[in-house]
């Protein structure tokens, strides 16, 4: 917690914690370059224990009146912030596992074509389980061309540990082969009980010769909200872990995408976090306008009935003064492991040096980051230092905020750190 109040003083200029307020049919001003469009689909065949994300067990007769909630809060938020057909730089969709919606993905994508106009990728989150032979060719008519695949591992033992069983997670994989998508990306958790060094670097190799393009191997995080049978690995076994990636990753001709990312050379990237701005469709689905943050409702059957009746699902929102809103940027280009000065100034119209040069002549000192041609880059240091400031800001604002969402699921006030 010290860590959270210190950057947010120093970093943020700002003596009082962030607060997100009840602010129901809300919409933050999307009149901002850089706009990228994340559907979520809740539902899960089973709920895995460690996943943090709102989600709820699949059920068919809920799949219909979801799937139509979805399009009319396209419609609404269309209608009232968008005069003619909105331009985006890409599409994603998340879960909960959006495969199960397979039927209707190209019904989806469609309207949104109606309302938007994408000049970027299409991406989708699959579960391995709910891949089947006509899967890739079901995406790829619904006009998907990046895939990313929740495998955690290939090890029988290490998916057992995370209450997960009954996959194939190879045959999910083959089944991405033969280069009709431009990126197929492969999730890893590491920090796993029990994992070891060849077990992680055994998962890499495999997703690398399976025809990953790339790799994102994120740490086992334990969400106080989580129902985790088992604990993560302490901070020590995880940076051996992560040491462990580095020079797999190399080994295997992967370069590093961001803190804990790598992709095959001259592949696209595969993001589903870091956006200038970006436009949340689907309950939990959050957004980022101009000067505030907004949160949709945490409950499938709450979305549904707010959006029947011609609102906005927002739950939350939380107003980010100037310097609020250009540090929440910094954070995740310092996620990607790039800082750049021009596209600060154009989102923002100020400089990056006159906001943050303190910051960056510390880190400069320190080796944590280096000058490039367009800004900063992050030192191997840095990024080590990034992942565990990412993984102190997870369990201090994301971990409270969907908690008491989960709980409640229209909050009137959640106070933050």
């Amino acid at each position: 917690m010290m860590l959270t109040h210190v950057c947010r003083i120093v970093l943020g200029h700002q003596f009082k914690p962030f607060v997100l307020r009840k602010a129901p049919d809300y919409l933050p001003d999307l009149d901002v370059p850089g706009l990228g469009v994340y559907v979520h689909v809740p539902f899960c065949k089973s709920l895995c224990p460690f996943c943090p994300y709102y989600k709820t067990q699949y059920d068919e007769s809920v799949h219909a009146g979801y799937c139509d909630a979805l399009l009319r809060e396209m419609q609404i938020v269309a209608e009232r912030a968008f005069p003619q057909r909105r331009a985006i730089t890409s599409v994603y969709f998340g879960g909960g596992s959006p495969a199960l919606l397979a039927g209707d993905l190209a019904r989806i994508r469609k309207s949104m074509d109606g309302h938007f106009k994408l000049a970027g990728h299409a991406g989708i989150e699959l579960h391995p389980r709910d891949v089947v032979s006509d899967t890739p060719t079901m995406l790829s008519d619904a006009g998907f061309d990046m895939v990313s695949i929740g495998v955690q591992s290939f090890s029988p033992r290490l998916l057992g540990a995370l209450g997960r069983s009954d996959e194939s997670p190879s045959a999910a994989l083959s089944a991405f082969a033969g280069g009709r998508f431009q990126a197929v990306d492969v999730d890893l958790i590491f920090g796993i009980p029990g994992q070891r060094e060849q077990d992680l670097r055994s998962d890499f190799l495999t997703a690398a010769e399976g025809g990953a393009t790339q790799i994102s191997t994120y740490p086992f995080i334990d969400f106080s909200f989580a129902s985790n049978r088992h604990k993560p690995l302490g901070w020590r076994r995880k940076k051996g872990l992560l040491a462990c990636l580095l020079k797999t990753a190399d080994e295997a001709g992967f370069v590093r995408s961001s803190v804990w990312t790598f992709g095959k050379r001259g592949s696209p990237q595969y993001s589903s976090i870091t956006r200038d701005n970006f436009l949340g469709f689907g309950p939990s689905a959050v957004s980022l306008g101009k000067d505030a943050l907004k949160v949709n409702v945490f409950s499938v059957d709450a979305y549904v009935e707010t959006v029947r009746k011609g609102f906005v699902p927002t739950a939350l929102r939380m107003d980010m003064r100037a310097r609020a809103r250009g540090l929440y940027w910094l954070f995740w280009s310092c996620y990607n492991g790039a800082v750049s000065e021009r596209v600060y100034g154009e989102l923002f119209g100020r400089s990056l040096g006159g906001d943050f040069g303190g910051a960056l002549f510390v880190g400069t000192t320190l080796g944590w980051v280096r000058r490039t041609d367009d800004g900063w880059s992050l030192t191997e240091r840095g990024s080590y230092l990034f992942h565990l400031v990412e993984q102190a800001y997870t369990h201090q604002y994301i971990d409270k905020t969907w908690r008491c969402s989960m709980e409640t699921p229209w909050p009137e006030r959640i106070r933050l750190y």
